[in-house]
């Protein structure tokens, strides 16, 4: 794998910690987001060791041949620890801490293992990208690299079998999607682990194997990584995209009623500091408050009568209630705006009608952005007049 696919992956995958951080901060004892957390920052975190560059340099500055190695190896571990941990906190139960707790202190032992046996052996020569089969037979490191990759197949192994075992149970959706992915890309993880073992195996025999080592796992350690992520993100990530899209569309629909509006908005100062680099929902938020204070100012001129009256009749013609409460509410929007502008200082006493919800809102911006609001008024006038004679 290449040094800038290291490094992009790696800025990726560090992004998105960066965008769960502030719910981390904000709930940090929750520990379901805390394994989310660890799962991105640790992986982000193999990608940054694995690079050739990285591997020099922390040689380089720590002043020991090949101290990158450990290093590496206890993040992997790590992140494979992770990725169980954060299955069993997903799906939950009754000894979910228990279990987390001794995935936890099993994989604690494995990276002091690490640290160890590398302690104990011997590396003065630096090998940036084929450690593991340079010392395949060198004691304690022998040791150290079969730790550390027996762990990481076995944490990957579970999570594999744990996420697709769970994806059969549930319905449908993000969440088995999800999970699907994150057991396809544990699956890819373990081919690192494979690869790798295969290759030490060979040197064993006297076969020299390297591009399993160079080549193939950094391959599989990419691949499963991406999909490991994708998959934990699916389930957080697909309701959230489909409520901004909901907002956004809702947004879009109140524009006719706001403009209808607009008049009484701006003369009365009654929009707020629209608000930038905004999410869907807050922009829609904006939009919802300038419109409610509009129709809370114009209060006094909003006709009941003819409002019951609209109502009645386009019910009677339609038999759809809430179309007839949007054309009711359009028509006496409208009539209220050229009153407030005609009678712009008259007296304001509290009205009888309640304010539409977010919903109805929408529907009465729906009506406004055609021709029917005056017509229909029209109509309900002539019939109010007719009545009367």
């Amino acid at each position: 794998m290449s040094t800038a696919v290291n490094y992009l992956s790696c800025a990726v995958l560090w992004i998105g910690l960066a965008v769960k951080a502030p719910d981390l901060v904000r709930h940090r004892h929750d520990p379901y987001l805390r394994a989310i957390c660890a799962v991105l920052g640790l992986a982000g975190l193999c990608f940054f060791l694995g690079a050739p560059p990285t591997v020099g340099a922390v040689n380089r500055l720590g002043g020991v041949p090949n101290l990158a190695a450990p290093l590496t190896y206890a993040s992997i571990t790590a992140y494979g620890a992770a990725s169980q941990v954060l299955i069993v906190y997903w799906r939950g139960g009754p000894a979910v801490h228990r279990v987390a707790r001794r995935w936890i202190l099993a994989y604690t032992g494995v990276v002091v293992g690490i640290a160890v046996t590398f302690a104990l052996g011997e590396a003065p020569v630096e090998r940036r990208t084929d450690l593991d089969t340079y010392y395949a037979g060198t004691p304690y490191l022998r040791e150290m690299i079969l730790l550390y990759l027996a762990g990481h197949l076995a944490a990957v192994g579970v999570t594999a079998r744990s996420a697709l075992r769970w994806a059969r149970q549930v319905a449908a959706g993000p969440l088995r999607t999800g999970l699907t992915v994150l057991g396809a890309g544990s699956l890819c993880a373990a081919g690192y682990s494979v690869a790798k073992l295969v290759a030490v195996t060979a040197r064993w025999t006297g076969r020299d194997w390297s591009v399993l080592v160079t080549g193939v796992s950094p391959a599989a350690a990419g691949l499963g990584a991406l999909l490991t992520v994708t998959g934990v993100l699916i389930p957080l990530a697909v309701p959230r995209v489909a409520e901004w899209r909901r907002a956004s569309r809702a947004y879009v629909r109140l524009a006719p009623l706001e403009r209808t509006l607009e008049e009484v908005i701006d003369r009365r100062a009654l929009r707020l500091p629209r608000p930038r680099f905004a999410s869907p929902a807050t922009r829609l938020m904006w939009r919802q408050t300038s419109i409610h204070n509009a129709l809370s100012h114009l209060d006094a001129h909003l006709d009941g009568a003819l409002y019951d009256r609209t109502r009645r009749a386009v019910l009677s013609e339609t038999r759809d209630p809430d179309r007839a409460e949007a054309l009711a509410w359009a028509v006496i929007i409208t009539g209220a705006v050229e009153q407030d502008a005609a009678q712009p200082t008259a007296a304001r006493p509290a009205g009888a009608l309640r304010v539409p919800g977010p919903a109805a809102l929408v529907r009465v911006a729906d009506v406004l952005s055609g021709p029917l609001p005056r017509a229909v008024a029209a109509r309900a006038r002539a019939a109010a007049v007719t009545g009367s004679a």
